[in-house]
């Protein structure tokens, strides 16, 4: 009888939400392993978004692919996971989307992610970018397995949220 294998959380929103620090955070806690969906854009993808240039359905669909083989690659090992995508479109997570996976949505006001945007350095999304994947966004809908975390709280609270509404979806 085929078993669904261990859930692999994906840490989504627009740029600025706290993708990375809350992912870590979380993967630090359940003690399992995490990859920065960030690290897997081809370069192509990094040199438009550094320019200003937004991403493209077609620029994305690969970059996806490799995140779906990740989350395929931690089920045939049994083991769980943790990794970050804006995963911005039902779309994309519907190329993501398996059993096991719950979506970890990290939702705030424009004002709040511009401020958590403005204070970071060295990443290679530009600011102006975010008003275009706030425009492309389409939040989760209730039939999708998902968390939604509101921001405005310290990254422990944010994962305290998530942490208390996993065990109902791993089951």
């Amino acid at each position: 009888m085929p078993t669904t294998p261990p859930p692999v959380l994906v840490v989504m929103g627009v740029s600025g939400t706290g993708k990375s620090t809350v992912a870590g955070l979380l993967a630090g806690h359940l003690g399992w392993p995490l990859e920065e969906g960030d690290d897997l854009h081809p370069e192509a993808n990094v040199a438009k978004m550094e320019q200003g240039i937004p991403l493209t359905d077609d620029d994305r669909w690969p970059w996806l692919d490799t995140i779906g083989a990740w989350i395929d690659e931690q089920g045939r090992r049994g083991e769980p996971g943790i990794i970050t995508c804006s995963a911005l479109k039902r779309a994309y997570r519907d190329r993501l989307r398996r059993p096991n996976v719950v979506f970890v949505h990290l939702a705030g006001t424009r004002d709040t992610i511009t401020r958590r945007m403005a204070a970071r350095s060295g990443h290679f999304m530009p600011l102006s970018l975010l008003d275009s994947q706030l425009a492309t966004l389409e939040v989760p809908g209730p039939d999708e397995q998902v968390i939604t975390v509101n921001l405005g709280g310290t990254p422990q609270e944010e994962v305290a949220v998530v942490l208390s509404a996993l065990p109902a979806l791993t089951r």
